[in-house]
């Protein structure tokens, strides 16, 4: 793989600022965000006053504990348009949530917040090794979605050509990587592998493609699937992270120098960790779940809203500003199996482990009497796919999954293509458990 380090003029000027910098333009401007939240939205008013809190109140960055979260509950509750900051006719975009249960959470954005999205996306795409002039073939999902336009407005900001290809058609995704030759691919990690296995089954060799970088979010994946990836196209594989909520893609993102944890934009976005049981804001670096306030959104301002995404915050080391771990999983998709956490990360982690098998999985969970079960649904390869190899194949994986997560599972093998694809956000957990 090549060497994309930065060159000297690549950087924005904050990127490399000391974090007493950071932290005066941090504090500023949480001063604007709380007082334009409280004067503009009747939501953030009518939550601050009954908590009993003022923007005044704020004279640090340590006193925003004091004042109270915002939860995806409260997004839907004020459907659609009621927790906005600014006149709807103000807003230039809306996007909506990709969930599939409940009604979704509507975000919007003003002209200038569009120009924000736009330029910290750029800072991602350059972070990852991204230049002026590349070729970014986009297959985020267009639409409300946020994902598909946010990479698409990013890399044109840094002055890229953009093919916006969205999600699926993957047979014309491989076509076109081939014709047209981009040195960038922006998608999540689980369709990436499927664009892996067209390359493979129309007998293209992924290492010979012109992807020189590959851009993933929008679920967790593990540094196991990294290695895949990487060796596969002989390509950096580098993590992005967002949520619309806060902004959409590019709230933070891995360098490609170092990938070694997602550094935060930090001048638009304040992280805390929280304890998810109490609350309690945490000291950085332990374990806990990511809270994000908005600093510069002026349509959406987003105060303290808990992610529900665990990681911890680490000092940065390619830019100055914190960087948080890989997402390893989210406090609501947490499975609990027999009083045992488990999240679809570990199994993915002990699946890349096994010979003859792919990184195409589904976890099912059911109830027998009294006491629930697992099942992990998983492809052979095309060379592992005789009874024996999938006998040894399951022995495996039910064998790491014990040792290392420490529950029993059933492993169903199925043959290459017999998991369902995702053309965007992978579908790991499927829950057939009786509700209480």
């Amino acid at each position: 793989m090549q060497d994309l380090s930065p060159r000297p003029g690549d950087l924005d000027a904050i990127e490399t600022a000391s974090r007493d910098e950071i932290a005066a333009l941090q504090l500023g401007r949480m001063k604007w965000s709380l007082n334009h939240a409280y004067e503009n939205s009747p939501f953030y008013r009518a939550r601050f006053d009954e908590v009993g809190v003022h923007p005044s109140d704020l004279k640090s960055l340590a006193d925003l504990a004091k004042f109270p979260f915002t939860t995806k509950k409260d997004l839907r509750d004020t459907y659609p348009f009621g927790m906005f900051a600014v006149p709807r006719e103000k807003l230039v975009r809306i996007h909506g949530s990709s969930g599939t249960t409940g009604k979704p959470t509507v975000v919007g954005y003003t002209r200038k917040d569009i120009d924000t999205w736009a330029d910290v996306v750029a800072r991602s795409i350059n972070a990852a090794g991204g230049r002026p002039g590349d070729m970014v073939h986009v297959a985020y999902g267009y639409g409300l979605f946020t994902g598909g336009l946010g990479a698409h407005y990013g890399a044109e900001r840094l002055g890229c050509t953009v093919v916006p290809m969205s999600g699926g058609m993957t047979e014309r995704q491989v076509t076109l990587i081939e014709d047209f030759r981009p040195r960038i691919i922006m998608v999540t990690p689980s369709y990436m592998l499927s664009i892996l296995d067209e390359f493979r089954r129309q007998g293209i060799d992924p290492r010979e493609s012109s992807l020189a970088v590959g851009i993933f979010g929008a679920e967790p994946w593990t540094n196991a699937m990294r290695q895949e990836i990487e060796q596969s196209f002989d390509m950096h594989a580098v993590d992005i992270y967002g949520l619309s909520e806060v902004m959409g893609p590019g709230v933070a993102s891995e360098c490609v120098e170092t990938k070694d944890g997602l550094h935060i934009w930090e001048d638009h976005f304040y992280p805390e960790i929280i304890d998810p049981a109490t609350g309690e804001v945490l000291p950085d670096g332990e374990m806990g779940e990511l809270v994000f306030t908005t600093l510069t959104k002026e349509g959406l301002p987003i105060i303290r809203y808990r992610t529900r995404d665990l990681t911890r915050l680490l000092p940065g080391t390619a830019r100055s500003m914190r960087r948080i771990e890989k997402i390893t999983g989210r406090c609501d998709d947490m499975m609990i199996l027999r009083g045992v956490n488990v999240f679809p990360t570990q199994i993915e982690e002990q699946i890349l482990k096994c010979h003859g098998l792919a990184p195409h999985f589904q976890i099912e969970l059911s109830r027998a009497g009294r006491m629930d079960q697992m099942t992990v649904q998983v492809e052979c390869t095309p060379e592992a796919a005789d009874e024996i190899a999938r006998a040894s194949s399951a022995k495996s994986l039910a064998h790491y999954i014990k040792s290392v997560v420490g529950v029993t599972t059933r492993i169903e093998i199925r043959d290459p293509g017999g998991v369902a694809r995702s053309e965007g956000k992978a579908k790991r957990v499927v829950d057939n458990r009786p509700k209480q």
